[in-house]
């Protein structure tokens, strides 16, 4: 009896870990997190320190923590702005991998030498004016964030950054589920809009609120998409629903482009 009842044993654990195995969700389908830092500064110099220190300093240390596709963008209105901002999108697969990064940093010899003049930097010269941090979660139906296959110069290219606020909690859910079951994000993407990411703001200075990116080769492109959006059949169709009116009551819109060094 023993010699038969372990092969039986062993298919049945082995039917038993594949049942398991199906219900896990696999890596493509886990929601990755964003960690949006902007920094506000007013001069020249300020600017080359943190081009600086993020490109050889932060960037490389993210790189060999493995961490990928992380977007460093200038405001495109930054040189008649007296208050100019560069944004660093950093996306990770948990809140715990963000919260980690400072004490893997302070660790780094490499990080530490290559960002001296940035970390010990003076209050009489400080590197930006100040800093302000964003925590989003990606929306379920676009839970990674896609690199966007653009030809266009950096310089040229319009990434813009969208910021939606809504009057309450419930009205917010009730615009993400237009982006995501109510599918604005498939508009999007039979549109060509090249969306980089959506996500919702869990942390921040203004909530509650979501997020997200779309990215052109230029002006002249990026307007004749959101033309194509507007002028869409299924998006009047969308936006006259009555389940979906006064959803959104303040929108941001940032013009960016991407730094030689981002990653895209």
């Amino acid at each position: 009896m023993k010699k038969r009842f372990k092969p039986l044993c062993l298919i049945a654990l082995l039917l038993c870990g594949l049942i398991i195995q199906s219900w896990v969700p696999t890596d493509d389908t886990q929601g990755e997190f964003y960690q949006l830092s902007i920094y506000h500064f007013s001069n020249t110099t300020q600017e080359k320190m943190l081009d600086s220190y993020l490109e050889n300093a932060l960037l490389p240390a993210l790189h060999k923590l493995r961490m990928k596709n992380i977007g460093v963008f200038k405001n495109h209105s930054n040189d008649t702005l007296s208050d100019k901002t560069l944004y660093v999108l950093l996306p990770a697969r948990s809140t715990e991998d963000l919260f980690k990064i400072p004490i893997k940093l302070n660790a780094d010899k490499d990080y530490q030498s290559a960002g001296a003049a940035y970390i010990n930097a003076a209050h009489t010269s400080p590197p930006y004016a100040r800093m302000e941090t964003i925590l989003l979660q990606a929306f379920s139906l676009s839970p990674k964030l896609k690199v966007p296959a653009l030809k266009e110069p950096r310089r040229n290219r319009i990434y813009e950054l969208r910021s939606y606020e809504s009057a309450t909690e419930k009205i917010f859910q009730n615009k993400v589920k237009m982006f995501n079951e109510g599918d604005e994000i498939g508009l999007f993407k039979r549109l060509n809009f090249n969306a980089a990411f959506y996500g919702e703001v869990i942390a921040g200075s203004k909530m509650p609120n979501l997020m997200y990116m779309t990215c052109h080769e230029n002006q002249t492109s990026r307007d004749a998409n959101w033309k194509a959006f507007v002028d869409d059949p299924f998006w009047k169709k969308l936006s006259a629903m009555p389940e979906y009116q006064h959803n959104v009551s303040h929108i941001d819109i940032l013009f960016l482009y991407p730094t030689e060094y981002s990653d895209y």
